[in-house]
């Protein structure tokens, strides 16, 4: 058996574990059932690839998402593993290696999806293959209770048995409801040995707004993130295409993806949004399962997600290199009416609707939410407080009022109503406003009419919204939508207890700029050069560029500066394989950085249009070809490029005095939004 630690630095090019990762790791090499809950971005591969180079024989990986295992799959044979995948993606001649390497006992770790698991051949494969450790990513798919429920999970059990060999499940969402039903369901209810890694992501700094004009409100925070990978969640199909077709025509490399459309053009935007830096995905939740993509700089939901669960798996997906990154979502009293009736209109039984319920009253706390939303968010999955500083409410505590009153008043005015009446007519009878319908109601006769004249109309929007959002009042499917009173607000109306609701105004704070620099200005352009290798050295490979090195690496790189392969072995990520294949290439880069710079841009390096330079260019690479990729190369001399830099020109026409009318058309837009990002 191989020494964890030797693997680590020789294999993977660490010399040290994350917190957390190293007893998990000891637990599963030595072959003791293992339950590990581990936040997104944590770790969670490693802790089951080096135990399967430490032990011997076969590690089984059930995995749920083609492009997860063939990611992973790849980042393993490119830190010289021999691990395979038996997927419907994969080519013939493929499955044919995969195949010989099981049959030679070469193969250290098979990935494969549950939904094999079902076929009598692959079980009878896999009994005569050696398997010594079963390794389940993703566990929470096995439970019921859980957002991501994937029925064939439930063969893991009978496999497990079936092969007498140990088992280790990981995952990064599991309520104690959903570990229980992993226990019970991988382990047979014995209980194995758990790791509740916490979920806390610091470097993620959260935000959530309500809806005020929803597409402006998205397009404004993409503006003030432009050249940052980003994913952006929608609530249905239809709003992917049309946002992502208003981003698109805004200026932005943007592209939508959902489930109905055809599995290439899935495959499509996968593999694009693996190798393009910059790129914006509007998709639904069916994107970003099998993302392993390390450096999405911020992820936004333009629609409320479905389950405080479900968010924080969204959410997680940024900054999974552990720089800083974004989450901002929207939310509205549409989104909460929505996600009602979907609860009460689903065939469940009514325990689990009820449970539904619960997980969307939480994330509609964690909305409305009056201090701290790390807090918030942590105390669901039951983790410890840590300070936080990195939310929009610790940034800027929200301004309260003492709202009993009001809310009384509101719930009075459903009640007097008989409860079959929706928003916009409730604060009709609130405010008196004499409409046909309230005449023909006989509403301008109740007591309640007329006894709301303090607040305005978008105040009693907010007010019904946020009175949603504590659970105190319901849509009801049965009703079409119309607000009733739940058990909650008894209290309230009795004059038992009181609320204090966030004070509704019309602030918005979506664009701001936030995303920090991975370096320093002046190590800049260092990083970019080091960039431009990976990019081409990826491209060569046709494999994404994070899988030569992530961005943390190549930080670390500009960092250390490493003057010869000796130093450039420890730099965190360079292990033994990649040392090899890659060293001498970013070596080069990074010794000759400054010989390689064109004399324009290397007179601007110590000033502070050194950067602007680079922002510059890396937009002319994005629209060297038109904005669809299309069009013949068109590029800028350095000169031009310089000159902007220092003129930072505020017109289009100031940018075709520089350039020309072709290339001012081409690339004066984009070049325009740099400089007012960086004024």
């Amino acid at each position: 058996m191989t020494c964890p630690n030797t693997l680590l630095r020789e294999v993977f090019g660490f010399d040290s574990f994350r917190p957390g990762q190293q007893e998990i790791v000891d637990a599963v090499v030595a072959g003791e059932p293992v339950l590990a809950i581990m936040p997104t971005g944590g770790g969670k591969s490693l802790c089951f690839q080096l135990p399967a180079l430490a032990r011997s024989g076969l590690t089984l990986v059930i995995s749920p998402l083609i492009a997860l295992m063939r990611d992973q799959v790849r980042a393993l044979q490119a830190a010289g593993v021999c691990a395979g995948a038996l997927t419907s993606a994969n080519s013939q001649e493929e499955s044919e290696e995969v195949l010989a390497a099981l049959r030679d006992e070469r193969l250290r770790l098979l990935y494969l999806a549950p939904e094999r698991l079902a076929s009598s051949a692959m079980q009878s494969l896999l009994k005569r293959s050696n398997v010594s450790l079963i390794a389940v990513d993703e566990a929470h798919c096995v439970s019921q209770w859980g957002h991501d429920f994937r029925p064939d999970y439930l063969h893991i059990g009978q496999l497990r048995r079936n092969l007498n060999v140990p088992l280790a499940a990981f995952t990064a969402t599991a309520d104690e409801e959903t570990r229980q039903d992993i226990i019970e369901r991988l382990f047979e209810g014995k209980k194995p040995k758990t790791f509740l890694k916490g979920f806390d992501r610091p470097n993620i700094h959260l935000t959530f707004e309500p809806k005020n004009n929803p597409r402006s409100q998205i397009l404004s925070y993409v503006a003030a993130r432009k050249g940052h990978s980003g994913i952006i969640y929608c609530g249905t199909r239809a709003k992917t295409e049309t946002l992502a077709r208003a981003l698109s025509d805004e200026g932005y490399s943007a592209c939508h993806y959902h489930g109905g459309m055809e599995a290439e053009a899935r495959r499509h935007v996968e593999t694009r949004f693996s190798s393009e830096d910059g790129l914006i995905v509007v998709a639904t939740v069916a994107f970003g399962m099998g993302v392993d993509k390390p450096d999405i700089r911020w992820v936004a939901h333009a629609d409320l997600p479905k389950s405080i669960e479900g968010y924080y798996q969204e959410i997680g997906r940024a900054g999974r290199d552990g720089a800083p990154a974004e989450a901002y979502t929207l939310y509205g009293a549409d989104d909460v009416r929505l996600s009602r009736g979907q609860i009460d209109e689903s065939l469940a039984h009514d325990e689990r609707k009820s449970a539904d319920h619960g997980r969307l009253n939480a994330l509609l706390g964690l909305a409305e939410a009056l201090e701290c939303r790390r807090k918030t968010l942590l105390n669901y999955f039951s983790d410890e407080n840590p300070k936080c500083g990195n939310c929009d409410l610790c940034e800027t505590p929200p301004e309260t009022f003492d709202a009993t009153v009001a809310v009384r008043k509101a719930l009075s005015a459903i009640l007097r109503s008989e409860e079959y009446f929706g928003v916009n007519h409730l604060i009709d009878i609130l405010l008196g406003e004499k409409t046909d319908k309230i005449r023909a109601n006989g509403h301008d006769r109740l007591s309640t009419f007329g006894i709301g004249k303090e607040f305005s109309r978008g105040i009693w929007q907010g007010i019904f919204r946020q009175m949603m959002g504590h659970d105190l009042i319901r849509p009801d499917v049965t009703r079409h939508g119309a607000l009733r009173m739940t058990q909650t607000a008894l209290p309230l109306l009795r004059g038992e207890s009181a609320i204090t609701l966030r004070t509704v105004s019309a602030k918005k704070n979506g664009s701001r700029p936030r995303v920090k620099m991975l370096v320093s200005e002046e190590d800049a352009p260092l990083l970019s050069a080091l960039k431009a290798k990976r990019r081409a050295l990826s491209e060569a490979a046709n494999v994404p560029a994070y899988i030569v090195f992530n961005d943390k690496t190549l930080v670390d790189m500009v960092d250390k500066k490493p003057q010869s392969l000796d130093e450039m072995a420890k730099i965190n990520g360079v292990g033994a394989k990649k040392l090899e294949t890659y060293g001498a290439a970013f070596l080069a880069v990074i010794v000759g950085a400054q010989e390689e710079l064109h004399p324009a841009r290397r007179k601007l390096a110590f000033g502070k249009n050194g950067a602007l330079y680079d922002e510059l260019l890396a937009v002319q690479a994005d629209l060297l070809r038109g904005p669809l990729g299309t069009d013949k190369p068109l590029t800028c001399s350095a000169s031009q490029l310089a000159k902007l830099a220092q003129m930072r020109p505020k017109t289009q026409s100031d940018i075709e005095k520089c350039l020309g009318e072709k290339k001012a058309e081409r690339f004066g837009t984009a070049f325009l939004d740099v400089f007012a990002a960086m004024t």
